[in-house]
């Protein structure tokens, strides 16, 4: 392998999270650059944040040395994808394995959105102070200098096992009613902020018993407008009376008001008018980036119509997944009806997996998202809004005030999931069991503190190690689910057609 490597940066769209992150991208290249120097490399930095596509197929495209991209924050996988795909000289994604900002989630994101396209990539990780102090780290940095990639242990991946006959026949009444009535996916926009492996499209989705039917984001400006002020009130004091904590008017958020949280639930409104037009059966709401100036945020309409109680509600959830997400959406829709088959909640909660640590000698990721978890991981109650609190989504990157819809998952056993597209374009949905763990508030308030503490919080073992995750998940995403219904999902996406691929110790 070529003695020199290029060390790029793959960046947000936006041009303040790139500020705020300049100082932990400058520290961590640095520390890249030593470790590389010391295994007698010579690397050097394509110039800048990488902001858009064609700035990656500008800089990255050229480039046949090995490169290395450095995540620090949330980037778009674009702005490593476009620049790279094609090509064969060897990719690495390295991460400083931190919260502060969703460098992980970037890195996880990018390597699921360069596997659907068939580009080879490895992936390398180290919170040590001086990375080339930390031995474990080095070697594998060391193995990609050598080789052109990293080898990782799969003994935690495992192929479908046989489920008892209690849990394939749950499975084979939610499959008799996907073949009698196929599922409606109403998508607002397409997938938004560089999730290219989010977006299966009807190819992926027909033979799935999906169908989607797209509406462009700019339709809210219209139907929000005609939804009456009766209703926005009749929603508002649902809320209010149900048991959200609004958090009007704090520091930092002196222009989020009531009258924020009544234009959310506007939009709310509309987005139920939509779904009854269209008589769709699930959501993926694109989120951002063209309406930011336009309309607030849409996080607290994503929570509500993830809960049981909510306004025009008939106490069953509409799953919607965040960022029109539909590799989140799928295994939140299939969940949700195998929860109701077995006369459970059907609550499904959809998260970033978003950075991890060791508690009590076991390791726990935390799961947050600013959208699209219900109330029921707040307060297991079908008829109460408890336990939500809702803040000012931060001003750097929502300029029109809105709510979070927020809270504390509470602790209990987990179902898991996640739908990906692998490089031969077919579709694999991942599964597995975990537990959602209650941690001591000051553990918690430190971990949530060190990440976004606006948005929804889980402490989570998801049932393997670490390494697993970081090396072979194939999304930033997950979808968690209280309850056992393991069997019940693995014996339902084989019947539907997709590889399963279980996550266990």
């Amino acid at each position: 392998m070529s003695r020199k490597v290029a060390v790029f940066w793959p960046g947000d769209y936006r041009a303040k999270p790139n500020e705020w992150a300049l100082p932990q991208a400058q520290q961590t290249t640095e520390q890249l650059l030593a470790a590389l120097r010391k295994l007698g490399r010579t690397p050097y930095v394509v110039d800048g944040f990488l902001t858009r596509p064609d700035q990656a197929i500008a800089k990255l495209g050229p480039i046949d040395d090995p490169m290395v991209g450095v995540f620090v924050h949330w980037t778009y996988a674009p702005h490593t994808v476009d620049g790279v795909v094609g090509k064969e000289n060897p990719l690495l994604l390295a991460s400083n394995f931190s919260g502060t900002w969703p460098g992980l989630v970037a890195l996880l994101n990018t390597g699921a959105s360069l596997e659907s396209v068939g580009r080879a990539a490895s992936r390398v990780w180290t919170d040590a102070p001086d990375w080339t102090a930390d031995a474990h780290f080095m070697e594998r940095l060391d193995e990609w200098c050598t080789t052109g990639r990293i080898g990782y242990s799969s003994g935690e991946l495992h192929a479908a096992r046989a489920v008892n006959a209690a849990a394939v026949k749950v499975a084979e009444q939610v499959l008799a009613d996907i073949r009698h009535k196929r599922i409606l996916a109403l998508m607002l926009g397409d997938t938004s902020m560089g999730m290219i492996n989010g977006y299966l499209g009807p190819r992926l989705l027909y033979p799935i018993g999906f169908s989607e039917h797209k509406v462009d984001q700019a339709w809210l400006i219209e139907r929000s407008q005609a939804v009456s002020a009766e209703r926005v009130e009749d929603a508002f004091k649902f809320v209010v009376d149900r048991g959200v904590q609004f958090h009007w008017g704090e520091a930092d958020a002196a222009d989020f008001t009531a009258e924020s949280t009544r234009a959310q639930l506007r939009c709310y409104l509309a987005v139920l008018d939509l779904l009854d037009e269209f008589q769709a059966d699930c959501l993926g709401w694109q989120y951002q980036l063209g309406l930011l100036k336009l309309l607030p945020p849409s996080d607290f309409c994503e929570g509500l119509l993830n809960s049981h109680a909510r306004p025009e509600g008939n106490g069953h959830v509409v799953i919607t997944s965040t960022e029109a997400d539909q590799g989140n959406l799928v295994p939140m829709e299939l969940m949700k009806r195998l929860l109701e088959a077995k006369g459970e909640p059907g609550t499904v909660m959809f998260h970033d997996v978003r950075w991890g640590a060791r508690h009590d000698g076991r390791w726990l990721w935390v799961l947050l998202n600013s959208g699209s978890c219900g109330a029921y991981a707040f307060n297991h109650d079908l008829t109460s809004l408890k336990g939500v609190h809702s803040f000012r989504q931060p001003a750097g990157y929502f300029p029109v005030p809105g709510g979070t819809f927020a809270g504390v998952s509470l602790p209990g056993l987990l179902t898991w999931a996640r739908l990906w597209i692998d490089r031969r374009g077919e579709l694999v949905m991942d599964v597995g069991r975990g537990e959602s763990v209650a941690l001591p508030e000051n553990v918690r308030e430190e971990w949530w503190r060190g990440t976004t503490r606006q948005w929804p919080f889980m402490a989570a073992d998801l049932g393997c190690s670490m390494e697993t995750i970081m090396a072979h998940y194939m999304s930033n995403h997950i979808a968690v689910a209280y309850g056992d219904i393991f069997g019940e999902m693995v014996a339902l996406s084989q019947s539907l057609g997709m590889r399963v691929r279980i996550f266990a110790h």
